[in-house]
């Protein structure tokens, strides 16, 4: 594996089900909105065939370290809802894969992510600091699991309407 080459296997595990789930993965464009720490802005310059097949995304994101990246991506399969398979272009060139898995009450998600890192200043320093870029994808994660558990609560709740006290008594 070549010093700027990076594979992260992440897992999380979530009451719900596997629709909901997949269902705010796939809304890319509110990724700023429910995963600001990592997402800034994304933009999605074609929706796609056959259930989004083919859709087009570009992104700008930021992880703890002090750079941000720009880097767009492609889906290339669906699965809906355990999954779907994107391939990756600009600052980052790879493949990642969502996969989520209905076990009972609970889903399992993985996100296997292969890229090469082709930022100029990641791709000069990976061979020193690719430890520190690891640690801040790591971190990025951690915050893109906290942020889903939050959209997933918000998701569920149910305004009260006018006039109701909001008892479930």
């Amino acid at each position: 594996m070549a010093t700027n080459e990076y594979r992260f296997l992440t897992r999380w595990r979530f009451r719900g089900t596997a629709q909901e789930i997949s269902d705010i993965l796939e809304d890319v464009e509110s990724l700023p909105r429910w995963w600001p720490s990592v997402y800034l802005d994304v933009k999605v310059l074609a929706p796609g065939h056959h259930g989004g097949v083919d859709k087009r995304v570009e992104l700008h994101t930021r992880g703890r370290l002090p750079y941000t990246l720009r880097w767009g991506f492609r889906v290339v399969e669906r699965r809906p809802p355990e999954g779907f398979v994107l391939e990756a272009h600009g600052d980052f060139v790879g493949r990642g894969e969502w996969t989520l898995r209905q076990d009972g009450d609970e889903v399992d998600v993985s996100y296997d992510w292969r890229i090469r890192a082709d930022k100029p200043l990641l791709r000069k320093l990976s061979f020193l600091l690719k430890p520190i870029f690891s640690w801040n994808h790591r971190w990025a994660m951690a915050r893109g699991e906290e942020s889903l558990r939050a959209e997933l609560l918000r998701r569920r709740h149910v305004p009260v309407t006018a006039g109701s006290s909001g008892s479930t008594r």
